[in-house]
């Protein structure tokens, strides 16, 4: 049988509420009390009333300024600790809201999403669950013996997940053993008890994407606070999962497209096949060695798969032609700027064959005005270009491609980035797969 109980209990601030009407009547009381024996005193008319009587009055009003003062001291406690809780939970709250706007990657975002809950609620346990299908599937868990549920799915209508997805609200039971909605099938899985649990909605406008739960709070059963508290995080948490799911979507159609178009290349140009992906392994051994960020490998490592992209545009019987040659870069940098995921690269593709004593082309920029990627780049593709017997030029070998861009730093390569390449190049880097 559904339990009666089940989100009754009153919040904290409804006790004290009543605990303060309380003492303003008792504050009433002792406030007429004291009337009377000022004018008991102040007219003789009532003489009357027994000295017993004025005894029996000045206790009582003695006893209820005790109370009062207890009440008073207790209310003041309950108040500070109340809202010292809720500070802390706000603080946290906002902090978490900031973290997940600024996080991309999904399973980064859940793990933060959960981490949080917890920690706002105090709940011993926690798992998010996304609807996939007729399925809810478990993307996060953590506390208790949850990790063997990761990737476990239920029917998405199923226990108390499944009611709160059905009706896209949030459910706080104190004692799940009384509530019929509750399904014992995960805890039979983990060998963990659940006895209290906390579960919300993850909402967009379009419908629910999943649920939060949270399991067993450490002192005590969860609070109408708790659940007001999370419902809000949980409404910027759905919205922060269905941005990170449209990025992954949009990384996964971006990583597609750029394998096609590298398909398309080597294809076209037989002779540079593996080129581009050879470039984007030393272009990030050199961009380690300098420490660049990881945002910025990555644009460097886009930048290097589709640096020739303009190749496509020309054919290929007329590709060593010094005057075709030379338009590749301008048409791959036009190719690629109207692109929204590709922009950040587009430059980097346009100058990567500018020089550094500012001989090269399109532009002729000179030393540091050539972006650090497009220079960065220079030095691989010639280096590729040296050892690689896939080149359509006559390959070197290792140790004379070294000297070659030690020859020509200063002039054709940034000096700085040459040196660094030379030190940390070795031959069986060579070898390693791409």
């Amino acid at each position: 049988m559904m339990s009666d109980k089940t989100n009754h209990k009153k919040p904290v601030t409804e006790e004290i509420k009543t605990q303060i009407r309380i003492l303003n009547v008792i504050v009433v009381l002792i406030v007429y009390a004291l009337l009377f024996l000022i004018v008991r005193f102040l007219y003789v008319v009532l003489n009357y009333v027994p000295t017993t009587s004025v005894v029996a009055i000045i206790s009582i009003v003695s006893a209820l300024v005790l109370i009062g003062l207890y009440l008073s001291n207790d209310i003041s406690k309950k108040a500070i600790k109340k809202i010292e809780e809720y500070s802390n939970k706000l603080n946290t709250l906002l902090t978490a809201t900031k973290d997940m706007r600024e996080i991309i990657y999904e399973d980064m975002l859940l793990d933060n999403i959960m981490d949080k809950s917890l920690k706002i609620t105090g709940a011993g346990a926690g798992s998010i669950l996304l609807v996939e299908g007729e399925r809810l599937v478990f993307r996060i868990v953590k506390g208790g013996e949850g990790k063997g549920l990761l990737g476990f799915s239920i029917p998405r209508t199923q226990g108390i997940a499944g009611w709160v997805v059905e009706n896209g609200s949030a459910l706080r039971v104190d004692d799940v053993r009384n509530d019929d909605r509750f399904d014992s099938q995960v805890d039979s899985v983990t060998g963990y008890q659940t006895r209290s649990i906390l579960c919300v909605p993850l909402k967009l406008s379009s419908g629910v994407i999943g649920v939060l739960e949270l399991i067993n709070k450490e002192d005590r059963g969860f609070s109408h606070e708790d659940e007001e508290v999370i419902a809000y995080f949980a409404d910027q948490a759905a919205i922060s999962i269905a941005r990170a799911e449209f990025y992954e979507d949009q990384k996964n159609y971006e990583i597609h497209l750029t394998d096609i178009l590298i398909d398309a290349i080597d294809n076209h140009i037989p002779a540079k096949r593996g080129h581009s992906r050879r470039v984007a392994k030393y272009s990030l051994l050199l961009a380690r060695a300098i420490n660049m960020s990881e945002e910025e490998r990555r644009r460097l490592y886009r930048a290097c798969m589709l640096h020739d992209l303009g190749f496509l545009r020309i054919s290929p019987d007329n590709i060593l032609s010094q005057e075709n040659y030379k338009t590749h870069s301008v048409i791959a940098h036009e190719m690629v700027s109207p692109i929204n995921f590709y922009k950040d690269v587009a430059q980097i593709i346009l100058h990567h064959h500018e020089r550094y004593d500012g001989k090269g082309y399109p532009e002729g920029l000179k030393g540091e005005a050539i972006p650090i990627e497009a220079r960065i780049i220079a030095i691989a593709e010639a280096f590729d270009a040296m050892v690689s017997d896939s080149s359509y030029k006559m390959p070197i070998g290792f140790s004379a491609a070294l000297r070659e861009l030690q020859h020509n730093a200063g002039s054709q390569f940034d000096p700085e980035l040459v040196e660094i390449f030379v030190r940390n190049i070795e031959r069986d880097y060579m070898e390693q797969r791409e």
